[in-house]
């Protein structure tokens, strides 16, 4: 048993988010829909918080209304959520609307008098989606938050999780799917074969992909992760000297795993001293990833980061315990872009926070938000259930500041001329200090 599989071994399970890492938290809304059932012998009652909300579209509409007040990252008395809803509806109804009392109450008073002038329980249904989608576009950062179909919100965990559903490696190469390397390897040949010097763009594109399903499936651990998961590899790694280079271009629920046996691999490379990690054009994903990444450096119960959300810092600590492999890397290196963002912008913040790296390259995107879905229990519509994907929270830099908008800043920036002579003041490694210049200069490898 490798030293990969004997660290696992021994820890506990890694856990991950069911959509955004993954990894996404649902939060299942008890009471947030605004009412109560019970039983009783004989037959069922039910309450509401206010009248109104016997409409089930009103109901749908002040479900939204709560589930927002008491998961969004801003204060409820901040947000202003029942101007929000009037604003919105005269948005949604191409109509006049006017809040009795700037409260709830009012919001399902105002609700109740737009859903009676609607024609037919379809007009309903689309008054009722077209209000909550605009309110939620506008909550700050614009364009962030939405209202999502139950189609929608599976296709948004397959595309953080890195499942693109749409594709399949092994049709590229005209295999069933679990084929074996040997299959793959005689498909990958035949398909050279064949389309070597097409000159049609379709032909050049199915060699583009037989190449990349190839490179994919022919390697042994790629390949097991994804035919037990669907989960293409984020993850590239090459010694150079001494160091350990690794491009991570996204973050999915096996980058972690795929980390650990990059590592793992180097380590009967003798005299190892330095690490770069690229994560220039990565989009980030689920942040359930950092906290134990980074504890695969510190140890487990280390303070990571901090997360804002209505007033408050919620400390985020590192369940796993440190990676024994990784104790060699006494320098590490972070190459960023204006493509880094998310959970790759915070990765940043907190190794430089904590001074285990230095990064070289440009200020990152600035994507500072952690977004997770809500489910939306009252029924407008028999074919499909809803989910609110909400910001709930933002990170911060390591000056406390917020990413959103900001960006990590490079301790070394890339475009600004000259920029070379300055690794020394960071880095003592040669090795390092090579493959930094090299890297940078060009592009991430893949």
């Amino acid at each position: 048993m490798g030293l990969f599989q004997r660290f696992f071994a021994r820890s506990r399970p890694l856990i991950v988010k069911g959509k955004w890492v993954a990894l996404v938290v649902i939060v299942v809304l008890l009471l947030g829909g605004g009412y109560v059932l019970w039983n009783t012998k004989s037959v069922e009652s039910v309450t509401y918080q206010t009248p109104e909300e016997k409409d089930v579209y009103v109901r749908f509409d002040m479900e939204v209304f709560d589930t927002i007040e008491k998961n969004f990252w801003m204060k409820p008395e901040d947000l202003k959520t029942p101007e929000l809803f009037r604003l919105s509806l005269e948005k949604a109804g191409n109509t006049k609307a006017v809040l009795a009392t700037p409260d709830r109450e009012g919001t399902a008073r105002m609700l109740g008098e737009a859903f009676k002038n609607a024609t037919s329980s379809e007009a309903r249904k689309n008054l009722a989606l077209n209000i909550a989608a605009v309110v939620l576009y506008n909550l700050p950062p614009a364009g962030r938050n939405g209202i999502l179909s139950k189609t929608e919100e599976v296709a948004l965990r397959q595309n953080v999780s890195n499942i693109d559903s749409s594709k399949d490696l092994y049709q590229n190469l005209g295999l069933q799917k679990g084929a074996s390397a040997e299959a793959v390897a005689a498909a990958y040949k035949e398909k050279v074969s064949t389309l070597t010097g097409t000159t049609t763009d379709e032909g050049k594109q199915a060699l583009m992909e037989a190449e990349y399903a190839n490179k994919v499936l022919a390697q042994n651990t790629s390949k097991q992760l994804y035919d037990q998961s669907g989960i293409e590899p984020t993850l590239v790694s090459k010694v150079f000297g001494t160091t350990l280079y690794v491009h991570m271009s996204k973050i999915s629920p096996t980058t972690l795993q795929e980390f650990a046996i990059a590592v793992d691999s180097a380590s009967s490379t003798p005299n190892l001293s330095s690490l770069v990690i690229d994560v220039r054009g990565n989009i980030g994903g689920a942040l359930d990833f950092l906290p134990t990444f980074y504890g695969l450096f510190v140890g487990a119960n280390q303070y990571v980061f901090d997360l804002f959300q209505q007033g408050n810092y919620e400390v985020i600590r590192s369940p796993q315990g440190a990676f024994e492999p990784l104790a060699r890397y006494k320098e590490i290196a972070i190459l960023t872009d204006e493509q880094t963002q998310s959970t790759a912008e915070l990765m940043t913040a907190t190794f430089k926070k904590f001074n285990r790296a230095h990064s070289v390259g440009t200020k990152t995107r600035g994507w500072g938000t952690v977004e997770n879905t809500y489910p939306i229990s009252s029924e407008i519509d028999p074919n499909t259930s809803y989910a609110l994907l909400l910001v709930n929270s933002l990170t911060l830099r390591e000056d406390n500041q917020p990413i959103e908008g900001r960006g990590v800043d490079p301790d070394i920036d890339t475009s600004v001329k000259g920029w070379e002579s300055k690794l020394g003041s960071f880095f003592s490694s040669p090795s390092l200090i090579k493959v930094v210049k090299e890297r940078a200069g060009s592009a991430p490898l893949k």
